[in-house]
């Protein structure tokens, strides 16, 4: 008997990443070395600031739902994840 697969796969803005079940965006964003989640107005990388979704910095399009909290979704197997990054 073979252990439970314990672990989804996302795409984070079209790069496959495994993460642990039950982990939150931000941190699927952070194991793929993504550290982005939206532009300023002016340009500027923003990231994930309180960790709680207080902050509204962790916004990104989960699923192609715009303004998404990073720090409030839980991943789920086969979630597509696009940044404000250097896309």
């Amino acid at each position: 008997m073979s252990p439970p697969d314990l672990s989804s796969r996302v795409v984070v803005d079209g790069v496959a990443v495994d993460v642990p079940r039950g982990v939150t965006v931000v941190a699927a964003l952070v194991a793929a070395n993504s550290l982005c989640t939206r532009r300023s107005v002016t340009g500027q990388r923003r990231f994930a600031f309180c960790g709680i979704g207080q902050c509204q910095e962790c916004r990104v399009t989960v699923d192609g739902c715009a303004n998404q909290l990073a720090c409030g979704t839980i991943c789920a197997d086969g979630m597509t994840i696009a940044t404000g990054g250097d896309w």
